[in-house]
């Protein structure tokens, strides 16, 4: 679908070049980026690495968290076999630090609106993190969410994605809006 879209838009005739610079978990709506030349995909993929792309979340969960805005470290460690990660106060053996800041930035009636800031980018580290502080995400099942949505979604989405253009060298900004044929979602953007 994004080769189509590229070839039509920039009129490129013969076989369209298309590189994967990051991933969302599957179950996950919002922002990917991809490369449209094979010059800017390792330029992208350093800004990644290096952590000078700076990624926003919004996440529905239940509960309110225990504080209205915080920094949350935990050291997560990966079960390949669940394909599950487990956050720990204290660091255990082959465990990676995870940090994350989240404020509220809406309270439903069942629900609070997070908006999460990643300072690491570790595997599940949101859904784990906020789990961790008794706030699963909606639909999460793995883990700790009490039912899934009826269309294997989470209510996690990449909502802002801020870097400097690998070849332009100027900063740019993309937002995404959540799914809006969701009631919940549309609740979060409605004033």
């Amino acid at each position: 679908m994004v080769k189509s879209y590229i070839a039509e838009k920039y009129n490129k005739p013969g076989a369209v070049y298309l590189g994967v610079v990051h991933r969302l978990d599957r179950p996950t709506s919002g922002i990917v980026i991809f490369a449209r030349t094979s010059k800017a995909l390792p330029r992208l993929n350093k800004l990644f690495a290096a952590k000078e792309a700076k990624k926003t979340y919004w996440a529905l969960v239940k509960e309110n968290p225990p504080k209205n805005s915080d920094r949350l470290v935990h050291y997560l460690k990966r079960n390949p076999k669940q394909n599950k990660s487990y956050s720990h106060i204290n660091e255990v053996p082959d465990s990676k630090k995870g940090i994350l800041e989240y404020r509220v930035l809406k309270k439903l009636n069942t629900y609070s609106l997070l908006e999460v800031d990643l300072h690491t980018g570790r595997h599940h580290q949101i859904r784990s993190q906020l789990s961790a502080i008794g706030c699963p995400i909606k639909g999460d099942l793995k883990y700790g969410f009490d039912r899934s949505n009826p269309d294997g979604s989470i209510h996690l989405h990449s909502r802002k994605l801020t870097l400097v253009h690998p070849v332009q060298k100027k900063e740019m900004t993309f937002i995404a809006d959540p799914p809006l044929d969701d009631n919940l979602w549309r609740a979060c953007l409605s004033d």
